[in-house]
């Protein structure tokens, strides 16, 4: 039996957003998925040293952000960029992914649980995927738009 929701966000220029759970009925977590392509605006002597500075960035927005109401304050982050294929003029797939603890059983399909969610992934983009020194974002491979958060 599938017990799985995922449900994605419009509204992103650049990324593609979404959001799920593993057991909807048994609301204990909320995953945060956020996808884009990302390439160096300028040569990266250490690209792993500007990845991990760009997630250690993303897990303090998180925690400086994130709704006591519906969420503990403990959450897992994992991003996925390879920093052995970071050059100039070649987009890297960059995959983010944020699990959230629920306080308590809320309805997954609630308003209250998307327009928080929304709010985070908002606030991860605009925070640190806008303004990166480092890279420029976006939605596919072979698109050239730059990062638009609307």
């Amino acid at each position: 039996m599938k017990k799985g929701k995922s449900v994605k966000l419009t509204g992103y220029k650049s990324f593609k957003v979404s959001y799920g759970t593993v057991d909807y009925k048994n609301l204990k977590s909320i995953y945060l998925n956020i996808q884009s392509w990302a390439e160096p605006i300028e040569f990266l002597e250490n690209a792993e040293r500007a990845i991990n500075y760009l997630i250690k960035k993303i897990k303090l927005t998180i925690s400086e952000f994130i709704s006591d109401k519906f969420f503990e304050k403990n959450f897992i982050c994992d991003m996925d960029l390879r920093s052995s294929g970071v050059m100039i003029g070649k987009k890297s797939f960059m995959n983010l992914e944020c699990f959230f603890y629920t306080k308590s059983n809320f309805d997954f399909k609630s308003n209250e649980i998307k327009s928080e969610i929304k709010k985070i992934a908002n606030k991860i983009i605009s925070e640190n995927f806008t303004s990166n020194k480092y890279f420029n974002f976006t939605i596919s491979k072979k698109s050239s738009d730059k990062v638009i958060v609307e």
